[in-house]
């Protein structure tokens, strides 16, 4: 498997609170965009992701079955890490991230999902977003009261309404499928599908060329954007 990424600040920002992780060793791979003030979202989301990392070493004799335990284990113990931090210090307080994760074994991926960065996966031409953005807007187009389009521009499409690490208890999406030879994932942060249509990464997908240029090219149409936000893409490629 071959993971490309791309991982940048953006034109506005002075810090970036994304991180990310790539373990193609045990085929994990994670993003997360931390929230909070005084630099305490870029603590949250390096909790979240060094968790995932410190944990990963069970995947190599974890047997198929279990990858989604583990994935739910390493998310609540991230939780609770984040949660306990943000408590015993008035910086911190109120902090948390945004944390979507994959594992990928024995033609099984297991993914892990909380917040409004997504996964998407690109199969046979065909860009699917596999995750649900838990942002209030997004409620409110679920429920109907909200047209997709109107939600695009809404003044409050970046609150979330779930987050790793705000309360003790945390409700995260999991789910598994079987995957594909030629499967793409693409892991994103929100600064970048805030300023990325889908249709338009189909068609650079659909376009020739490398995954790196794929995401280079998408990358300078965000910069060329202004790029308000930080934006941390992760491509995994299969069969490579």
């Amino acid at each position: 498997m071959k993971a490309v990424s791309i991982f940048e600040t953006g034109c506005v920002r002075k810090n970036n609170e994304d991180n990310f992780l790539i373990m193609s060793e045990v085929n994990l791979f994670a993003v997360a965009d931390g929230m909070g003030g005084h630099n305490a979202g870029e603590i949250a989301s390096k909790l979240a992701i060094e968790e995932l990392a410190k944990r990963s070493p069970a995947l190599n004799d974890a047997k198929n079955e279990d990858i989604q335990e583990w994935m739910s284990q390493a998310i609540t113990e991230a939780n609770t890490h984040v949660y306990e931090v943000a408590s015993n210090s008035q910086e911190t307080e109120g902090m948390g991230t945004t944390l979507t994760a994959l594992v990928i074994k024995e033609a099984k991926a297991v993914i892990g999902h909380i917040g409004d960065s997504r996964i998407y996966l690109w199969r046979d031409k065909v860009l699917s977003q596999l995750s649900e953005d838990h942002s209030m807007v997004n409620e409110l187009v679920r429920l109907g009261q909200l047209t997709e389009e109107k939600a695009r521009d809404h003044p409050h499409k970046n609150v979330l309404s779930r987050a790793l690490g705000v309360e003790r208890n945390v409700n995260v999406d999991y789910f598994q499928f079987r995957v594909q030879d030629d499967d793409v994932f693409i892991l994103c942060t929100d600064g970048f599908s805030n300023m990325i249509e889908d249709e338009e990464m189909a068609t650079e997908f659909s376009s020739a060329g490398t995954w790196e240029q794929h995401l280079d090219n998408l990358k300078k149409n965000v910069l060329e954007r202004g790029a308000p936000d930080n934006f941390t893409v992760i491509c995994c490629v299969l069969g490579q």
